[in-house]
């Protein structure tokens, strides 16, 4: 398909961006075999040294060589690699070599040198910066050394210095561009539930979104707070949003874990998002267990809940589960914008971190803008988020500067 061919010109680096499903991964293992066979199986190509890079090395391994549509799978047998796992190494009939990188190392690209790299979702690489700077200085052999990124794209630094970069061209595509090979349900099914989203443009038009005009949440905040550490932590709670309806076209029960450091004042402390434990589809009985499970799995000392819409019903269904939990319910007396601001305002100041993997959620604080919720249905997710941060920063830091009263 033509965004699976590489543009005329004399270009460094080629990005291929589109939808989940779009062609991406067989473009990138053409193009790599497109630069290093000749006309015949033992003729040289223009590149004789290829870099292969990808998140981990299990995914270079399972995806760009012996996935359905890696590189082994799209070779001829008399061009068809070998695979060298000790070396980490394709090695073709002609000498050609290609060696394999994890992006969590971005030193291993220290030393070796390439004329040719192929690098896969690197929009989603945690140390993607790093990664393709060092991928940079190895591309030094041959007369004009390229590189293949083929990604699904996210709001990232290093994709937009890269797209901005006048040796840099794209193609794109939808993922209804690959139909002819995609299951018709799973188009169906992925249409049906995020056409229209912020996520579906995303993965499935494959565009890259700029953050929305007026939001609470951008995606460079939110990349500045995560991390892969977690102190000890005094408290930690889980926040319930229920659903007062159940099935397939509900809105979701939002389940968020948040933990606190408290130390000093509340001005000081620091709050961690551990985890999104969000359901969808479930009934009463399904959210209260799924909100207990996630106080069991992180030691969570109470669970707070809004019942705007469940009432006392949200507290009989969890204590049906377990009659004892810590319950504290709340009651929205102010719009979500107005109850969201002081806890963006948190985020601002740097006092609250994320764990990595909470992209479901991230989608969602994104789309909370001043005018409103600009994403699909509810904001279930940050919802239960912001009255997690309520209860463990917000609150007590309210109570710590409201104004004593002396009596007489």
């Amino acid at each position: 398909m033509p965004h699976q061919l590489p543009p005329e010109g004399d270009w460094r680096s080629w990005v291929i961006m589109g939808g989940r499903g779009a062609g991406k991964t067989r473009a990138g293992a053409e193009w790599v075999r497109s630069m290093v066979e000749g006309a015949n199986p033992m003729d040289c190509g223009e590149a004789r040294r290829v870099a292969l890079v990808g998140e981990t090395f299990d995914q270079v391994r399972d995806v760009m060589i012996f996935g359905e549509s890696g590189i082994l799978r799209c070779s001829p047998p008399d061009r068809r690699p070998m695979w060298k796992a000790t070396e980490r190494k394709l090695i073709w009939p002609n000498g050609a070599e290609a060696q394999v990188f994890s992006a969590y190392d971005p030193e291993g690209l220290r030393g070796p040198q390439f004329d040719a790299a192929w690098v896969d979702e690197l929009a989603k690489w945690k140390k993607a910066g790093e990664t393709w700077d060092m991928l940079q200085f190895a591309l030094r052999l041959g007369e004009r050394p390229r590189v293949c990124v083929t990604t699904t794209p996210k709001n990232v630094k290093v994709l937009k210095d890269l797209l901005a970069s006048p040796s840099t061209v794209q193609t794109h595509a939808k993922t209804e561009a690959n139909r002819a090979n995609l299951a018709g349900s799973f188009l169906e099914e992925v249409r049906s539930r995020y056409a229209g989203t912020r996520l579906g443009r995303q993965e499935l038009d494959g565009v890259l979104l700029s953050d929305a005009e007026g939001a609470l949440w951008t995606v460079s905040m939110l990349d500045s707070t995560r991390t892969d550490y977690v102190p000890n932590l005094d408290r930690i709670v889980v926040a319930l949003d229920p659903a007062v309806t159940a099935g397939s076209d509900a809105d979701a029960c939002g389940i968020v874990v948040v933990g606190a450091q408290m130390e000093g004042s509340p001005e000081d402390w620091r709050a961690f998002v551990l985890a999104d434990r969000t359901v969808k589809g479930l009934g009463p009985a399904g959210w209260a267990q799924a909100a207990i499970d996630a106080m069991d799995e992180f030691g969570a000392e109470r669970l707070v809940a809004e019942i705007n819409q469940g009432g006392d019903l949200v507290e009989e269904v969890v204590r049906q589960v377990d009659p004892l939990v810590p319950f504290r319910a709340v009651r929205a007396s102010r719009g979500k914008i107005a109850r969201s601001e002081p806890v963006a305002a948190l985020y601002e100041q740097g006092r609250v971190v994320h764990v990595t993997g909470l992209d479901a959620l991230e989608e969602q604080m994104c789309q909370m803008t001043t005018r409103g919720f600009e994403g699909k249905g509810s904001p279930d997710r940050v919802d239960a988020l912001v009255w997690a941060l309520h209860e463990l920063v917000v609150g007590p830091a309210t109570a710590y500067r409201r104004p004593r009263v002396r009596v007489l």
